[in-house]
């Protein structure tokens, strides 16, 4: 097997894959699937005011998840590598915050397709400052949205609202 010495990750051209690029796009929106689900829940006020210890609000966490996901991908394919922004998403309800995950998950499938195999190993630097192998990228991707989902789960918890079953996707 021949590995990327810097980062530590198998050559996608010369390593027998066990997990297909699709698959891997199945498994990255089952979790935007969930995340979703998770917002759903969110009372309309609490969406943008709810905080505990001084986290951001579920719309804050959202707007961020909104900024990373599909415009990082686009980055990615396009080979830009734009500072990151969170400007451009001024959604005041929870049904446009929705609205826009839905229209960013149609953008994450169209322009995973634009990536071939090889991109997987290829180094970008995302938003100019991280220089990772696009596998660690997205694997970013993934966890940053977990991350936040389990602040959310709190929030819910906290708001005495069921969140669903994290393997539920």
């Amino acid at each position: 097997m021949e590995y990327n010495q810097k980062h530590k990750i198998m050559d996608t051209l010369a390593t027998p894959q066990v997990v297909t690029s699709q698959d891997l796009l199945i498994h990255w929106q089952g979790h935007r699937t969930l995340t979703r689900r998770v917002i759903e829940l969110f009372p309309e006020k609490d969406f943008f005011e709810f905080s505990i210890g001084g986290m951001r609000t579920p719309a804050q966490l959202t707007t961020e998840l909104l900024s990373i996901g599909a415009p990082a991908l686009k980055a990615i394919v396009d080979r830009d590598s734009k500072p990151y922004t969170e400007s451009g998403f001024e959604l005041d309800t929870k049904a446009k915050f929705l609205a826009k995950w839905d229209e960013f998950t149609d953008a994450i499938n169209a322009n995973w397709e634009e990536l071939a195999i090889e991109d997987f190993s290829k180094t970008f630097n995302l938003f100019g400052q991280y220089e990772f192998p696009v596998i660690q990228n997205i694997f970013y991707f993934i966890n940053n949205e977990v991350h936040h989902r389990g602040q959310m789960y709190v929030y819910l918890r906290a708001l005495d609202i069921n969140p669903p079953f994290f393997w539920e996707r």
